[in-house]
């Protein structure tokens, strides 16, 4: 049986430009003997929408180059990728005395796969490859059921999609960002259809002037549906569909977490080769141990 042990342990705050104005984040380092069930308990303790802990590379992982490896729990379970956790816990590797193998690049491994990361050479900021992802239609009876629920009228919703690349949302392009801020969905009956809902509104602004897009997921947590601060892995699905159907060009910048009193900032942009990135400031708000 693994032992209780003290194990190192940071509190990361992910996509905000400001401390405390993000997406919070668990970050337990040393976890190569914690059992599933420990760390199921941990996540559950912890409270946060994610926890994760970081562990040394499969030898398929390694392999390929990654230079560490993590899991990644919600108090509901494990999943298998989460945009603010990938973020955050490069942050936690990097603060924590990680040596990447190529400067400016780390490796991740996750349940999904390989999930690059790098810096930007001018903005400094780290931005995760965004994943493969799947997208499906909405059919009309689900989408009349979500309007409901989620207190929209036709008119409002200009586009939809399921996108899954990890996390499955509902995703839902509306009119306005005041529409966006306007909502307060019937959070029960979107549980009973078992949606996870994500929304998202440009703004009418010339582009660097102030974030372009707005956006707000409610997601579950295992027993129940809750708004999320900042979501890197709806961002992440959200940018592919919106650049695919030319509803916005990259690089533009996501505003999320206003309802919450939280400022979250997601910078997205695209490569020649078309690949999407994921990126945002993280800071380390608590760093110490814990007893696992």
């Amino acid at each position: 049986m693994p032992s209780t042990r003290e194990r190192r342990f940071m509190q990361i705050d992910v996509f905000s430009a400001q401390p405390y104005q993000g997406n919070p984040l668990a970050v337990v380092l040393d976890s190569a003997d914690i059992s599933d069930a420990a760390m199921q308990r941990f996540a559950s303790w912890t409270n946060l929408s994610e926890t994760t802990f970081l562990l040394p590379p499969s030898p398929t992982g390694q392999a390929a180059g990654a230079d560490y490896r993590v899991r990644i729990f919600t108090p509901g379970g494990e999943l298998p990728f989460a945009g603010h956790p990938t973020l955050g816990s490069c942050h936690a590797w990097l603060a924590g005395g990680g040596t990447p193998r190529a400067e400016g690049l780390v490796i991740q491994e996750c349940a999904k796969g390989l999930v690059p990361l790098q810096r930007d050479p001018v903005s400094g900021l780290w931005a995760f490859a965004a994943p493969d992802m799947s997208r499906g239609e909405v059919t009309q009876a689900q989408l009349a059921a979500i309007q409901q629920a989620a207190g929209l009228s036709a008119g409002q919703v200009r586009d939809s999609a399921i996108l899954a690349n990890g996390p499955t949302f509902r995703a839902l392009l509306l009119d306005s960002p005041a529409s966006i801020l306007a909502l307060t969905p019937d959070l029960g009956a979107l549980h009973a259809m078992g949606v996870e809902l994500g929304v998202a509104a440009r703004y009418d602004r010339p582009s660097g002037t102030g974030a372009d897009l707005e956006v707000r997921v409610w997601f579950n947590t295992g027993s129940t549906l809750t708004e999320d601060p900042i979501t890197g892995s709806f961002n992440a699905s959200l940018a592919q569909w919106l650049i695919e159907r030319g509803h916005i060009r990259a690089p533009y910048l996501a505003s999320q977490g206003i309802s919450l009193g939280r400022a979250g900032q997601v910078h997205i942009s695209q490569d020649d080769s078309g690949q999407v990135w994921v990126g945002g400031q993280s800071h380390t708000c608590i760093q110490g141990s814990v007893m696992l």
